[in-house]
């Protein structure tokens, strides 16, 4: 067993210029570093099955849960219930790093907020 780094974690782009790097990856756990450089932005999106926090390490940003906008700072988090539309902003003038964990994992389970089921 070795430790896990922005140098070896499989890695990923989203968005404009957004990286993702997965510190760990299972069906029942996942948490991801991201890097959100300046004015970059999810779109709002939901997932049907995972819960989530979103921790940030450095940086500010606006998100938005449901209806409720939060602005952020280091050491702040917030929990993302299954179902929830949600999006994060940076809104700072450097890069915004988060660590995002979801149980499940959530890159199967993410649907587009114009995507909402006839049933919910």
């Amino acid at each position: 067993m070795s430790t896990v780094n922005r140098d070896n974690a499989e890695h990923y782009k989203w968005g404009k210029n957004c990286d993702a790097w997965h510190l760990l990856r299972t069906r029942r756990l996942s948490v991801i570093e991201e890097r959100v450089p300046p004015g970059d932005a999810e779109t709002p999106h939901y997932h049907r099955y995972a819960t989530q926090l979103f921790y940030l390490l450095d940086g500010q940003v606006r998100f938005t849960l449901a209806t409720e906008t939060y602005e952020m700072v280091p050491g702040d988090s917030v929990h993302v219930p299954p179902g929830v539309v949600h999006q994060l902003e940076n809104t700072g003038d450097g890069d915004a790093v988060l660590l995002v964990v979801s149980s499940p994992e959530s890159h199967s389970d993410r649907f587009e907020a114009h995507q909402r089921r006839k049933d919910s």
